[in-house]
C-alpha cells in the first residue's frame, strides 16, 4: 500500500473554508477558486481525485462542465460540494461526478434551483479569500437551526429569509438583512446574536467534500480501481483550444509550463507549417473516419499507443512522465492514439470506403512524387547492377 501524497488530491477552495482546515484532514494540494481552464491545467499531472468546492463567476468564465467530464475520462474522480462544486456535481452526476453534502442534495432534489443561492462577495488571495457577505444557503441553514433550537419563531425565520432573498448577494450581511427583516427590535437584537453564531453550512459541506475525496484517494492507494470512463461526447472547438492553451506540460525536471507557451515556441520553428499541416491531415482523417462510422477495437488502440511510444524510445515505466511532458492526461492520450488507430483504419479501407477509392500503390506514388522519393527510386534503377560473383564451371 502506498501512502497518499499531496499531489494525489487537488482541492479548489476559497471563501467556503480556510485552506489550513482542508490540509488538516489529509495531504492535498489546495488551489484558488476554480475558473475556466484551471482543471484542464492540472490533469496532465495525474492527480487521483479532485475536490471542487469554490469557483469564480461573473467577472471571469466559470469552470466548464467539459473539464469535469474530461477529468472523469482521464480516470480522475471528481467530488463536488459546498458551492460551485455542488452546482457542477448536480449537472454532471450522470457523468460520474460525486456530489457531497446538504447543499448538493438541495439542488439535486430541486429544493433549490438558483445559482445565486451560493454566491457571496469575498476578498482575494492576499487576504485568504475571506468572505464579506453571507450566502443565501447559509442564511437558510442558520434560520432553520435557530427555529429548531427555539431561538427564533417560524414567523421570524420566514421574515429573515424573505429579507435575505430580496438582498443582492454583494450586499447580504447579517446586519443589513436583519435591518430589512420585518421583525421587532427585540427579535432583531436576539437574532443578531443567534444567527451569525450558527456554523456555516458551506464550510461543513466543504469539509465533507474534501474528506470524501481523501477517502477515495486512500482507497485508490490501497488498490481500488479508477472510476469507469464515461461515454465520450463531442468536444466543441473552443473547449479544445482552451485545453491546449491551459493544460500544463510537466517536464521531468523544472516547473510545469502552460501549453500556450509551448505552442508559441513551436510556432517559431522553421518547420511549424509542415508540422501543422501533417497534424491537420491526421485530425481530419480521424474525424472523417468517425463520420463514416468506422470504429477500432481497444486492442488496435493499445497497439497504436505501443507503436507511438516505441518510436520515441519510451518504455512502459516512463509512459506517464512522457505523456505529462506532452501535456497529456490519460484521457487526452487515449483520444490521441484512438485518432491514430482510426487514421490507419481509414487508410487501410481506402479502396472500399470511397467509390472507386485510391489504392495503397496510388498513395505511395503520390507521396513519393511530392517528396522526391520517386526520383530517388528512379535513380537507383539507373545504376548498373553489380556483376555476379563466380560462374559456371566447365
Amino acid at each position: 500500500m502506498t501512502r497518499p501524497a499531496a499531489r494525489d488530491l487537488v482541492v479548489f477552495l476559497g471563501p467556503s473554508l480556510p485552506a489550513a482546515e482542508a490540509r488538516a484532514l489529509g495531504p492535498c494540494r489546495v488551489l484558488p477558486p476554480a475558473r475556466a481552464g484551471d482543471l484542464f491545467a492540472v490533469l496532465p499531472e495525474r492527480p487521483l481525485a479532485v475536490a471542487l468546492v469554490d469557483g469564480v463567476f461573473e467577472a471571469v468564465p466559470s469552470i466548464w462542465q467539459h473539464e469535469l467530464a474530461a477529468a472523469q475520462a482521464a480516470g480522475v474522480q471528481v467530488f463536488g460540494g459546498g458551492s460551485m462544486g455542488a452546482l457542477r456535481a448536480v449537472e454532471l452526476r450522470r457523468a460520474g461526478v460525486v456530489g457531497v453534502g446538504r447543499i448538493f442534495g438541495w439542488f439535486r432534489d430541486g429544493l433549490l434551483c438558483d445559482d445565486a443561492e451560493v454566491a457571496l462577495l469575498h476578498a482575494g488571495r492576499e487576504h485568504g479569500w475571506r468572505p464579506f457577505t453571507v450566502p443565501l444557503v447559509d442564511v437558510r441553514h442558520a434560520v432553520t437551526s435557530a427555529v429548531a433550537a427555539g431561538a427564533a419563531s417560524a414567523r421570524e425565520g420566514k421574515a429573515v429569509l424573505a429579507a435575505a432573498a430580496a438582498c443582492f448577494y454583494q450586499d447580504r450581511t447579517w446586519p443589513r438583512l436583519l435591518a430589512a427583516a420585518r421583525i421587532s427590535g427585540a427579535a432583531r437584537a436576539r437574532l443578531g446574536q443567534a444567527l451569525p453564531a450558527v456554523p456555516s453550512l458551506k464550510a461543513r459541506d466543504a469539509l465533507a467534500t474534501v474528506a470524501a475525496a481523501l477517502d477515495y484517494v486512500r482507497a485508490r492507494r490501497a488498490g481500488a480501481p479508477p472510476p469507469p470512463s464515461p461515454d465520450a461526447a463531442p468536444v466543441p472547438s473552443h473547449v479544445r483550444r482552451q485545453r491546449l492553451a491551459t493544460a500544463r506540460a510537466a517536464p521531468p525536471v523544472g516547473r510545469p509550463v502552460a501549453g500556450a507557451a509551448v505552442l508559441r515556441a513551436l510556432s517559431r520553428r522553421p518547420d511549424a507549417g509542415r508540422l501543422a499541416a501533417q497534424g491537420l491531415r491526421r485530425a481530419v482523417l480521424a474525424a472523417l473516419a468517425r463520420s463514416l462510422g468506422l470504429t477500432v477495437p481497444p486492442s488496435e488502440v493499445a497497439a497504436a499507443e505501443r507503436a507511438w511510444l516505441a518510436a520515441h524510445g519510451v518504455t512502459p515505466a516512463d509512459r506517464d512522465a512522457f505523456l505529462a511532458a506532452a501535456a497529456l492526461d490519460d484521457g487526452a492520450a487515449r483520444a490521441l492514439v484512438e485518432d491514430l488507430a482510426l487514421e490507419s483504419a481509414l487508410l487501410g479501407a481506402s479502396e472500399r470506403i470511397l467509390p472507386d477509392g485510391p489504392s495503397w500503390m496510388e498513395g505511395l506514388a503520390l507521396e513519393a512524387r511530392l517528396t522526391g522519393a520517386w526520383g530517388e527510386a528512379l535513380r537507383s534503377l539507373d545504376r548498373p547492377r553489380p556483376a555476379r560473383r563466380g560462374g559456371r564451371r566447365r
